[in-house]
């Protein structure tokens, strides 16, 4: 399964952003209204970071710093890795492990098109999974395939 799959299973232009100039409480804010784990840090639709929650609890938290003074910039994760929509998932999988992560940025060609969680992947993978099972069960049972 590939990258391209996932995101086609996400709402479309579903990228929810931040500048580096906003403060992490308007960021917190943003992704507890979006249910999200984390923002992509945008300056003119270029991608310059990311911010998730784990940036929360170990750079400002854990710091005693004040999420309603400190800015993006002073604390989101500038080496941002990114995905290719036809990547598999397998890759973001061992990307997501080998670096410790769960959100992957997501490209089409060099240009920006969403963000896939490490939850997107299981779900994905689950589903996939299912379908394969009922395939199975079809074929074993006689049944014709649907």
């Amino acid at each position: 399964m590939l990258v391209q799959h996932v995101m086609g299973n996400k709402p479309f232009n579903a990228i929810w952003s931040v500048t580096q100039d906003n403060t992490v409480f308007e960021a917190l804010e943003l992704m507890a209204e979006k249910n999200i784990g984390a923002v992509l840090v945008l300056e003119d639709d270029v991608l310059i970071g990311i911010f998730s929650e784990r940036d929360y609890a170990r750079k400002v938290i854990l710091q005693g710093k004040s999420s309603r003074d400190t800015l993006i910039r002073e604390v989101m994760t500038a080496k941002v890795i990114t995905v290719e929509t036809d990547q598999k998932i397998e890759e973001c999988m061992q990307i997501m492990s080998d670096k410790h992560i769960r959100h992957l940025p997501v490209n089409r060609d060099g240009i920006l098109i969403g963000i896939i969680s490490i939850n997107d992947i299981v779900s994905a993978i689950i589903h996939e999974q299912k379908e394969h099972i009922s395939t199975l069960e079809s074929y074993i049972s006689g049944s014709p395939y649907s």
